[in-house]
């Protein structure tokens, strides 16, 4: 068949009637007229052989395709159901189709050259001449789907392709039923009211009982809705199961069952507040379970009143605007800590470590632990980099004191160091992409994670003990209550004690923003151990040209939104003068959110501050960063002070027009 197609397909007499025609004018240009007017002569009669031989290919090419195409039938021997089409893969002109194709697409004339593009909108036959054999997009003629497969037909020469020779397969019942299985796929959700023991504390029997039937009515009335299964499996939980068809009118309105049940009161004037998870995309109904688990478990980390969709990729937040309502447990701290000491006591020795250029919560946390584990008497160093850090000044004075000579090493020691019954503890970050050395985290398989920051989406996994509190004001307060419990007063030297206190200061600016009474009795608990507040303040000083340049930072910055202050420098900056500088400008009236951006190498650092309605830990999150409420940060690698603050600002108004 190669043969007979390369006869038909010979260059055409193109070349040879321009040569001719080029004589005739020479002929002219030299005044030989009668010699110009046979040369003419033979030009037109050469045109026209050429013409009658060119319809006349035309038509064996078209009588050869029809043949041949035709002569493929279907199952039952009729002509083939499937519409065909041929085309010159260099021009893409047609120059066959069968009767299938011409009553789809109307395409019938086949003496008037066509392009497949005028047939078909915006196709193209590249991926013929790539060699592969499927059309990568469907096509859409009449309300219906058709998928297009293709093969080449070549000439005498194998590498030079000539036609394509393509079948459109109607698809669209296949996809309609693809469609409604996909539509129809269970979803397992799970609803619960995550402040229910602070709704029901010292009510009667009918007063809760009241609460009960209207918590129940709400939630029965917004999942009617949606046509699922409701059932309720304790007191405070509820297992809703409803078709993926129903998710995007959820979506959509944005779980409004959040704001629905801030509406239901208490007697003792507390809302009630709503944490839904919801598993998609799984294989049974046993795994969307375990989805909606992982994502209650993830929106309680992350403060409760939101809903989180786990999917077999990825967690996806709606809602959590609202500052979280303190729901800790000291039973949790007393047995977090009882655990600790056991894994403590259990290992050959223990690392910690903090988040990348760590700073006073970081480290006073750090040295929390390292005394649990002289307690327990055993090896502890903390895992630091000591050039890159926001705490040079306590480090100095802990290095001067004996217990802590040979305390701080670097990531490469620690790695030299650790054997499988090494035991790692992470403080103030629960982002295996913030710790310190990643290398050490992957390296170690018992962690434990001890932190204060809205949980993200790609936090440190596996944990053996895991104490994650987003009400808490920084890491330093939650290990103050681990010492309560594990040590005795004694064991606490006084440089210990003025660590802690300094996280404390510095995560609460100076016990203004995110102060509960838990954290007053930890400060307490400090100032008993010997924590002097004017020495901590000393660790908190900047000098003089740091606050100059603090200042300049400020004088740098513009208002968006009326109540937004954004600085963005072109230099770079410390991360302490940066964050320093964002919590000045909340002393400014009207200004109830701040951010300040500046370049750090080949990244550029943003530090949020909130003391309003703001919540910049969801400003932040879709750029990679992370925090809680009023306080966050972020990382944006690979981009320009400009880049960043587009994005930030993209951000902020979608945060605001959510």
């Amino acid at each position: 068949m190669n043969k007979k197609l390369g006869r038909l397909l010979r260059p055409s007499f193109g070349m040879f009637i321009a040569l001719l025609a080029l004589f005739a004018c020479a002929a002219i240009y030299v005044e030989e007229y009668l010699l110009a007017g046979i040369e003419f002569f033979i030009v037109v009669a050469v045109l026209v052989i050429y013409i009658i031989h060119r319809s006349r290919r035309r038509r064996e090419i078209q009588r050869y395709l029809h043949k041949s195409l035709e002569n493929v039938t279907s199952v039952d021997g009729s002509h083939p159901p499937f519409p065909m089409v041929a085309l010159r893969l260099g021009d893409q002109t047609i120059v066959y189709a069968n009767d299938a194709f011409a009553g789809l697409t109307g395409f019938r004339d086949l003496l008037r050259e066509k392009k497949i593009g005028d047939i078909l909108p915006g196709f193209n036959s590249d991926w013929l001449a790539e060699g592969k054999t499927q059309y990568p997009y469907d096509v859409t003629l009449h309300q219906r789907r058709y998928r297009i497969y293709g093969t080449t037909v070549y000439a005498d020469d194998p590498k030079q392709t000539r036609l394509g020779v393509l079948y459109l397969s109607d698809l669209t019942e296949l996809y309609q039923v693809r469609d409604e299985y996909i539509r129809s796929r269970p979803v397992t959700s799970l609803i619960l009211v995550d402040n229910y023991d602070e709704l029901t504390k010292n009510l009667s029997e009918g007063a809760i009982s009241a609460m009960h039937a209207k918590i129940n009515d709400a939630i029965t009335e917004w999942t009617s809705q949606y046509g699922g299964l409701l059932r309720r499996l304790e007191k405070n939980r509820f297992l809703l199961i409803f078709e993926k068809r129903d998710l995007k009118h959820i979506v959509d309105n944005k779980f409004n069952l959040l704001e629905q049940m801030h509406e239901i009161v208490s007697p003792n004037g507390l809302p009630v507040s709503l944490s839904i998870g919801v598993g998609v995309d799984c294989e049974s109904y046993e795994e969307g379970y375990e989805f909606a688990a992982l994502a209650i478990e993830m929106a309680l980390s992350r403060g409760g009143d939101q809903a989180v969709i786990k999917d077999r990729m990825n967690f996806t937040f709606y809602g959590g605007r609202n500052k979280e309502a303190d729901n800790r447990s000291k039973v949790r701290s007393r047995i977090t800590a009882n655990s600790l000491m056991e894994l403590i006591g259990q290992s050959s020795r223990v690392f910690i470590m903090g988040h990348k250029n760590a700073d006073l919560d970081a480290v006073g946390a750090a040295v929390g632990v390292c005394c649990l584990c002289r307690k327990k008497g055993k090896d502890a160093h903390i895992v630091l980099d000591m050039e890159e850090n926001a705490a040079t000044k306590l480090i100095d004075q802990l290095i001067a004191t004996p217990e802590y000579k040979n305390v701080f090493i670097s990531g490469q020691e620690a790695l030299i160091h650790a054997d499988n019954r090494s035991l790692l503890v992470v403080v103030d970050t629960n982002r295996p992409d913030q710790v310190e050395n990643r290398h050490l985290l992957e390296a170690i398989t018992s962690v434990c994670v001890i932190d204060h920051h809205r949980r993200a989406a790609d936090y440190i996994t596996p944990v053996v003990v895991n104490l994650h509190e987003t009400y808490a004001s920084s890491a330093s307060e939650l290990v103050t209550e681990l010492l309560e419990y594990a040590v005795e007063k004694k064991d606490v030297l006084p440089i210990e004690a003025k660590s802690l206190m300094a996280g404390i200061f510095l995560d609460t600016k100076n016990f203004n923003v995110r102060t509960g009474e838990r954290t007053f009795e930890a400060a307490a608990y400090l100032r008993q151990l010997g924590a002097d507040t004017v020495e901590v303040k000393k660790l908190l000083q900047n000098d003089f040209q740091d606050t100059m340049a603090k200042y300049q930072i400020i004088k740098s910055a513009r208002l968006y939104r009326q109540e937004i202050a954004i600085a963005a420098l072109n230099a770079s900056t410390s991360r302490a003068l940066a964050a320093q500088a964002a919590d000045e400008l909340l002393n400014i009236s009207g200004i109830s959110a701040s951010f300040v951006l500046y370049p750090d190498e080949d990244r550029v650092m943003i530090s949020a501050r909130s003391i309003g309605e703001a919540n910049v830990q969801m400003i932040l999150e879709p750029l990679g960063g992370g925090g809680n409420t009023a306080t966050a940060g972020a990382q944006l690698k690979d981009t320009t002070v400009k880049d960043a603050l587009d994005e930030l600002v993209r951000s902020i108004d979608q945060y605001y027009d959510a």
